[in-house]
């Protein structure tokens, strides 16, 4: 029986621009670094709350298909409080938010943005 998400694993173009991006502007904290040195790779535990992120890097990583929707992962969400306040903290790092919609279905607020590969992510408001 599953019991929840482990991790989500991130492969960046640029390891130092994605550690600075995930760590100092999402504010997501370390929970263990290292470099793999026989796979020329850092791997980076980021604590996203109920589950983890493991960023990754390799050697020239192959681009992502992202937009238009394309078949597999579509984006990774993080649930917040105060959407509003995330859009405007994420505006201070130079991070576009798209506008604010509303889910028809559970009438929460959300918005979309990328990480420096382009990645989509979202921010999903629950009270």
């Amino acid at each position: 029986m599953l019991r929840g998400v482990h991790h989500i694993a991130v492969i960046g173009s640029d390891y130092a621009r994605s550690r600075r991006f995930y760590v100092e502007v999402l504010g997501l904290p370390v929970l263990h670094e290292v470099y793999r040195e026989a796979r020329d790779s850092w791997k980076c535990d980021l604590d996203a709350g109920n589950a983890r992120i493991e960023l990754f890097s390799f050697p020239a990583p192959p681009p992502r298909p992202s937009r238009p929707e394309a078949c597999g992962l579509r984006h990774l969400s993080f649930v917040v409080r105060d959407i509003d306040a995330e859009v405007a903290r994420l505006a201070k790092h130079d991070v576009a938010c798209e506008p604010i919609r509303v889910d028809e279905y559970t009438g929460q607020r959300f918005t979309f943005f990328s990480d420096p590969d382009g990645l989509p992510l979202e921010l999903y408001e629950e009270a």
